[in-house]
């Protein structure tokens, strides 16, 4: 009995030793959201007020070769099935160059290089009617598959405060169905940063292409276009614009995608002043939309308004009031999908 326990002793040992020596380095983060919002929307005659409460949870792995490359992914921890749909990290080896390449799920280096424009933060939003096609964010072209790799380069690329990317992805070679389908797409990006006096300027741009299939018309124009951006940091104020101009093809469902030529401008800023954090943005959005095959003949346009402020509580929880207006033509109409909507509630995060 007692070699027997010996044995099961040294197993565990051994089996715990190993363990220890194949994990790889991993870390969590996640928050909890939870407040109040209101809406005061165009569509009806009574203002509604409803809960809101959402969380997220992600893990991220990592670990160094012995050749210095480090190998890094993530993933959602609901996400059980890889297959789910819900699953957007990507393989990443970041070499001792201080260049990266992500392998599947990784994305458009237009959209990986676009300024980050402040707006009001809170779960406040309306919900605009479908069939407008209008836009919001300057980044919208650029569609990609999973079967995709993405470069970045290390930091100070050829210049002081330049960095680059490049993006490619392709199909599964299934034949296209009844709406379009992504064949494939290329993407190019670049981030310069430098300083002015006392201020730190950050310029960005992209560029993108993405080719459709379908098994009945084709599309008149492939999805692509590209953005720019720039913002100016001044102690705890910062500035911020961006622009984007291109041709999308936005899914809406079967036989009935929609192929549309948008352009995009944004403007924000923000001022952190001890523990309170104020944002304002304004973004407005035009667009030309028709089925695949037939270009665009009506105006679609969104335009919205924000602003919130954050109090930051404690260390890692953070309350917010936000508010949002949105105004929404749909063919060159006032439709009733536009109105405004508030947020009170607060942030955990770890």
């Amino acid at each position: 009995m007692k070699k027997e326990l010996l044995m099961a002793s040294a197993l565990a040992s051994t089996l715990g030793v190993a363990s220890v020596a194949e994990a790889v380095t991993s870390t969590m983060s996640g928050h909890h959201n939870i407040g109040v919002k209101g809406s005061n929307l165009e569509s009806s005659a009574q203002d509604t007020t409803s809960v809101v409460e959402n969380a997220a949870f992600s893990v991220s792995l990592s670990e160094v070769t012995d050749g210095g490359i480090t190998i890094s992914t993530g993933f959602m921890l609901a996400n059980e099935s890889v297959n789910a749909g819900t699953n957007t990290g990507a393989i990443t080896l970041t070499f001792t160059d201080g260049s990266k390449l992500d392998v599947f799920n990784a994305g458009s280096a237009a959209a990986s290089h676009d300024v980050s424009v402040p707006s009001g933060a809170g779960e406040q939003g309306v919900t605009v009617t479908t069939s407008n096609s209008a836009s919001n964010s300057i980044d919208f072209m650029g569609g990609s598959t999973e079967l995709g790799v993405e470069w970045h380069s290390a930091a100070d690329f050829m210049a002081d405060g330049l960095k680059v990317g490049a993006s490619w992805s392709t199909d599964n070679g299934a034949a296209a169905g009844a709406s379009t389908k992504i064949e494939s797409h290329w993407g190019l990006g670049a981030t310069y940063v430098t300083t002015a006096g006392d201020s730190t300027v950050t310029i960005g741009a992209g560029l993108a292409e993405t080719s459709y299939g379908d098994s009945g018309t084709q599309p008149t124009s492939e999805e692509g276009g590209m953005h720019i951006g720039a913002s100016v940091v001044t102690g705890d104020l910062t500035v911020a614009a961006g622009y984007g101009d291109g041709d999308d093809i936005r899914y809406e469902s079967t036989d009935t995608d929609r192929e549309v030529q948008q352009t995009v401008t944004k403007v924000g800023l923000s001022y952190v002043s001890g523990d309170i954090t104020m944002k304002v943005g304004y973004a407005s959005g035009t667009a030309k939309d028709g089925t695949v095959g037939t270009a665009g003949t009506t105006d679609d346009s969104l335009e919205s308004t924000s602003a919130s402020v954050q109090y930051a509580v404690a260390s890692g929880v953070t309350a917010t009031l936000g508010y949002v207006d949105v105004d929404s033509q749909d063919d060159g109409s006032n439709e009733t999908s536009g109105g405004s909507s508030w947020y009170l509630g607060a942030n955990l995060a770890f």
